[in-house]
């Protein structure tokens, strides 16, 4: 099972605000990428088909799938990292989480199911489950408090 991270995406107000910025946010070959202080010491299970998953809102709502993670000096001399990502965001179903600092670790078996996917399980248990068009996060936040999310 690959192991995969998740973060906050501070300032986003929905999975496709997070697509525009990371638009203005590329590698000079175009590649998407996200820059971070700490580097994660299990890079090897990360890039064996691991994914950042990005809380919006509140909600897990999407990832992206690690290409890699390079180690880079920023211009202050500090050391960091960037998180190198294949360019499809891909929605996934949306889950509560609560606020943390930094990204964390993310177990396969946590992970919410691709909206492809848990469309297919939906099917087959009778359960509803967001579209795959984009949710008002807004709407998505009053369910989460409600407890029906």
């Amino acid at each position: 099972m690959a192991l995969h991270l998740i973060k906050l995406s501070v300032g986003s107000e929905s999975v496709s605000s997070l697509a525009e910025w990371q638009a203005t946010h590329r590698t000079a070959n175009g590649v998407a990428w996200h820059g971070t202080r700490m580097a994660p010491k299990r890079k090897d299970e990360l890039l064996a088909g691991g994914s950042i998953y990005w809380v919006i809102q509140g909600l897990i709502q999407a990832r992206q799938e690690l290409r890699d993670i390079v180690p880079v000096v920023r211009d202050d001399g500090t050391r960091a990292v960037r998180f190198v990502f294949a360019p499809p965001l891909i929605r996934v179903a949306p889950r509560p989480c609560r606020a943390f600092q930094g990204w964390r670790y993310f177990a396969s078996e946590e992970a919410p199911p691709d909206l492809d996917e848990a469309a297919v399980k939906a099917t087959a248990t009778g359960k509803a489950v967001p579209s795959q068009q984009e949710t008002n996060p807004q709407i998505l936040r009053e369910l989460r408090d409600m407890g029906l999310l």
